[in-house]
């Protein structure tokens, strides 16, 4: 009797073992898991890229032509405006693929797929990476589509070669979409911390969207920071999205264009890429270790 409970308890121990599939099989598990529900839903990744595309089309026929003078003065070259709002419009594509994730979660919270996958084996890590990653490759194509868009603007505002578009060639644009990546990262952890937070839908779409479009106009994105403001300069020194438009329009245009920070020890466009690089990649690591933190402390009993 005692040998047949040793063997059951032993076998109960080894599928204890053998239950966690390790660090990598886990997150490319939750990594299919989304990308599924978003093939299955295109709507929202069609709606999350119209807004940035209204902004595109809309801001570069609106104020195209008066601010270009500005633009070009605070580059020291001449530019197009469209050229100039592209980073921008990049930028503001990663931080509302980063919003849509707090928001799946809370969809995962209502209909009780959370719960499961707290009281499965799997890496509380692994759960947020897959996530994350999944909400990378959509934004990765979303900026995509923008990048050509802006092109397409451009050609048709001054029939401009290609050439003219990203000074840094196709390294450059390929840099552009990393940076969008990097800069979409700590948002995904700060709208899935939201997420946790809330536990509910409707909350945590009006506390990202509060945050969302303040943030945005408090920048760089669309005017040179030196013609707004010094109140707004204050805050925009000390907003994330000022950095991650920077080092996508230092790509852009293949020159230093930070004026937020002054940095000289790179040379070149690297004087605004390396700040802006590690102010975000900070933000990464303190944001997302607050959102695993927070996937640890959530039970199956907290979820409603």
């Amino acid at each position: 009797m005692s040998t047949d409970a040793e063997t059951g308890s032993a076998n109960t121990d080894r599928g204890r073992t053998t239950a966690g599939n390790g660090f990598v099989r886990d997150t490319w598990i939750n990594l299919k898991r989304w990308l599924i529900k978003t093939t299955r839903n295109p709507f929202v990744m069609t709606v999350s890229l119209l807004n940035p595309i209204i902004f595109l089309v809309l801001f570069t026929e609106v104020f195209g032509g008066v601010t270009e003078g500005a633009v070009s003065q605070s580059l020291g070259t001449e530019a197009s405006y469209v050229t100039f709002l592209v980073p921008a419009i990049v930028i503001q594509t990663a931080l509302i693929g980063a919003t849509t994730s707090g928001i799946g979660l809370v969809d995962d919270i209502e209909n009780g797929m959370f719960e499961k996958v707290l009281v499965s084996p799997m890496h509380r890590g692994a759960i947020f990476l897959g996530k994350s990653l999944s909400e990378v490759l959509r934004i990765v194509v979303q900026i995509g589509i923008i990048l050509t868009l802006g092109y397409v603007l451009l050609y048709l505002d001054a029939g401009a070669p290609l050439t003219d578009y990203v000074e840094t060639g196709v390294l450059g644009a390929l840099g552009i979409v990393a940076v969008g990546i990097v800069f979409s990262i700590w948002f995904t952890a700060l709208s899935n911390v939201v997420a946790l937070v809330t536990r509910d839908q409707e909350s945590t779409i009006i506390a990202v969207n509060l945050l969302q479009f303040p943030l945005l106009f408090l920048s760089s994105a669309f005017l040179p920071i030196e013609v707004l403001p010094e109140w707004v300069q204050t805050i925009a020194a000390l907003n994330p999205i000022t950095y991650g438009v920077d080092a996508a329009r230092a790509l852009m245009f293949g020159k230093d264009v930070m004026t937020v920070l002054e940095v000289s020890a790179f040379g070149g466009m690297w004087n605004t890429l390396v700040p802006a690089l590690a102010v975000l990649g900070a933000l990464d690591l303190v944001l997302g270790a607050v959102a695993v933190h927070f996937l640890n402390s959530a039970s199956s009993s907290d979820v409603q």
